[in-house]
C-alpha cells in the first residue's frame, strides 16, 4: 500500500485519476480489455473528472461495475448512485463496452444472485474505491464481513453511516436515508488486481487515520487495504491531516 498526498482535492482527483487512467490502458494494451469498479460519492468528482477526460482510453473495450446501491430508492432520487453514475460517468462515455447497475428497487437476493454471477466472469482490473467517515469500504460498515466470498451482499446501515449520506446533502433528513442497500464485498474488492482509493476532505481525516494506523481490523473496514498487494490511498492534505506513518510520501 502507498500513500500519495495533494494539496487540494482537485490535485488528489488529478493524481489518481492519471494513474487509474494508465492502469486501464495497460490492460487493454496487454489483454484486449479492461474491466473496472467505480465508486460514487462526493469522494470521486475530481477522480473520475479527470478519467473521463484522459485521452487515447479505448472505453468500447472497458466494462464497469459499481459498489454499492440503496435499497428501494428509485433511480430518480438525487442519491441515487445509478443517477450518479449515468450522469456523471456513463453519459460521458457512451462507447463504454458494458456497464453493469446494482438495481436496489426489485427483489434484491436475486440482483445479488445475478451480479454474483456476472462478476464472476469478469476479474477486475480496477477498482476506484473511497472510505466513509465510519472508515467503511463500499456499505461494509463496521464490523464489516472479512470472510464472505459472496461478491454482493445486503447490508444494513449504521447511524454514522446514514448521518454521512445525509451531511454531504443526498438527504433532507435522517429518516428518509434507506436503513439497507447491496453492496460488494470487501473480498470481491480486494480481488482487484489494482485498487486506487480517493479519499479528500477533513471529515475523513479521523477515518483516514484509522484505517491506515490501526493494525487491520473489521471495526476500521477500509483497513484490509493494507493488505492488498498494490492499493495506492491518494489523500488532500485535509483528509491526511492526522496521520503520523513515516510510510506517507508527499508528492506535492
Amino acid at each position: 500500500m502507498k500513500i500519495s498526498i495533494g494539496q487540494t482535492d482537485k490535485e488528489l482527483g488529478l493524481m489518481a485519476g492519471k494513474k487509474a487512467a494508465n492502469i486501464i490502458r495497460k490492460s487493454i494494451e496487454e489483454k484486449g480489455f479492461a474491466n473496472i469498479i467505480v465508486a460514487t460519492g462526493t469522494s470521486q468528482f475530481e477522480t473520475l473528472n479527470q478519467l473521463i477526460s484522459e485521452p487515447d482510453i479505448d472505453w468500447s473495450k472497458v466494462t464497469m461495475f459499481h459498489l454499492d446501491e440503496y435499497i428501494d430508492l428509485p433511480e430518480s432520487h438525487p442519491a441515487s448512485f445509478r443517477k450518479y453514475l449515468h450522469e456523471r460517468f456513463l453519459e460521458k462515455l457512451p462507447s463504454l463496452k458494458a456497464a453493469y447497475l446494482i438495481n436496489g428497487e426489485g427483489d434484491a437476493d436475486e440482483e445479488t444472485k445475478l451480479l454474483d454471477e456476472i462478476i464472476s466472469k469478469h476479474p477486475i482490473d480496477l477498482a476506484l474505491v473511497g472510505i466513509g467517515e465510519n472508515g467503511h469500504l463500499a456499505f461494509n460498515d463496521p464490523p464489516a464481513d472479512f470472510d464472505t466470498e459472496k461478491p454482493y451482499l445486503i447490508v444494513n446501515l449504521d447511524e454514522p453511516c446514514r448521518r454521512q449520506q445525509m451531511g454531504e446533502g443526498w438527504f433532507g433528513t435522517l429518516e428518509e436515508v434507506p436503513l439497507q442497500a447491496i453492496s460488494m464485498s470487501i473480498r470481491q474488492i480486494m480481488k482487484s488486481a489494482h485498487i486506487i482509493c480517493s479519499v479528500p476532505d477533513q471529515r475523513k481525516a479521523v477515518a483516514v487515520r484509522d484505517c491506515l494506523e490501526n493494525e487491520v481490523s473489521n471495526l476500521f473496514p477500509a483497513s484490509i487495504l493494507q493488505l492488498h498487494s498494490d492499493c495506492v490511498f491518494y489523500l488532500d492534505k485535509s483528509s491526511a491531516s492526522l496521520l503520523a506513518s513515516s510510510e506517507v510520501q508527499n508528492l506535492t
